[in-house]
């Protein structure tokens, strides 16, 4: 497509010759009469480059090329100041004005051909940069977008980091993990823990004493979950519920739930030592048991929590509130996936508030010996 220029006298026979040297070599050309119908011209045929006359009624060369510049849509586009008066002075009022070369009158034809095809050289770059600039400012959005998605996602991930062990929370953001907030239905072991003592004791302590025992209890369940992979469920006040084989699949989620009951138990003991000082006398009863259950997010748009739905969480929670402190309650299913790797006492049949049919439950004694973890993990505050 040939560059297109636009012609600008107020003399016709000038507009003529001009015409008549460009478009016999290949420009197309356009032409005004008048500063204001060059201004209109640039505005609709948006022109390569523009030969504007200097002495002009009305609105002389320079208002025009000071008007091409101010507009930012314009303000690259090549222009050549044509005068007959003083090259030397036309030139400086030329310059001030945002012109970017001149030809003297009589116009020699292949000088002006010569200053059009450098221009027109200048003007393909300029081009070439604003392409550029549109492109980039296209990608720029489609970063933003893609910046603004991500923020959306992690977001999403940081409520869970509350709740999930730091290596869990690392796969998600990395996207070793499925979407942890979609709902799905997954076999979990679950497991509930709470303070034996506690009522009779925040009755009676200063809520100074009552919020530092918790800040000791939590920061050890904080640091066991993060060891054994489970996933924190909630809080609530002393009672701690947690997950295993969610969002991560574990090999073996009874077992790394039954160990890290036996390291909690060990560290809420040494605990109750420094607790017992102070005249609180406190101890950790925990319950656990597994089977399938629905997981996912519950709660409204602005409130959304990790929840988990099903009757192996009614179980847990009823096993952890029949156990003594010290005691570590497991379910029939749970002791079959450690059988052998952990000491229990014999079982006993329960009857469990909610749960219509005796439960077989076991009382947690120990890791056996050789076991491929050592039931003494757990450590103080």
């Amino acid at each position: 497509m040939s560059a297109k220029i636009l012609v600008v006298d107020d003399q016709p026979a000038n507009v003529k010759l001009l015409d008549q040297v460009l478009s016999a070599s290949g420009y197309a050309v356009v032409t005004a009469m008048s500063g204001a119908e060059a201004l209109a011209k640039v505005a609709a045929e948006k022109p390569d480059l523009v030969l504007l006359d200097v002495m002009m009624p009305k609105m002389n060369g320079y208002e025009v090329c000071r008007a091409i510049r101010a507009d930012p849509a314009t303000q690259l586009l090549p222009v050549v100041m044509v005068t007959a008066l003083d090259p030397t002075e036309e030139r400086l009022l030329g310059i001030e004005a945002g012109a970017d070369d001149f030809l003297a009158k009589p116009i020699n034809q292949p000088e002006i051909l010569a200053r059009v095809r450098s221009l027109l050289r200048i003007r393909s770059l300029h081009r070439k940069v604003e392409e550029q600039a549109v492109q980039l400012a296209e990608w720029n959005a489609k970063l933003q977008d893609r910046v603004a998605e991500q923020l959306a996602q992690l977001e999403r991930l940081a409520r869970l980091r509350r709740f999930l062990s730091p290596k869990v929370a690392d796969m998600i953001v990395a996207g070793q993990l499925d979407d942890p907030l979609a709902t799905r239905r997954r076999e979990v072991t679950i497991m509930f823990v709470d303070l034996r003592g506690f009522t009779a004791f925040s009755d009676a302590a200063a809520p100074e004493d009552v919020l530092a025992v918790l800040r000791e209890y939590h920061r050890e369940i904080g640091r066991l979950v993060g060891v054994h992979e489970g996933t924190i469920e909630h809080f609530a006040g002393d009672g701690v519920m947690l997950i295993f084989n969610d969002p991560a699949p574990l090999a073996d989620p009874a077992l790394a739930a039954v160990r890290m009951a036996i390291d909690l138990r060990a560290s809420v003991a040494r605990l109750a030592e420094s607790w017992r000082k102070l005249g609180h006398n406190l101890g950790c009863g925990i319950g656990i048991a597994q089977g399938f259950a629905t997981i996912g997010t519950i709660g409204f748009e602005g409130r959304q929590d990790y929840g988990v739905i099903g009757a192996v969480t009614n179980l847990a929670a009823r096993l952890c509130a029949e156990a003594a402190a010290g005691q570590i309650l497991i379910a029939q299913r749970v002791y079959g996936r450690v059988e052998g790797k952990v000491a229990v006492d014999p079982a006993v049949e329960l009857k469990l508030k909610g749960i219509q049919a005796p439960v077989t439950a076991f009382n947690v004694v120990g890791a056996k010996h050789g076991a491929a973890h050592a039931a003494t993990t757990g450590g103080g505050a």
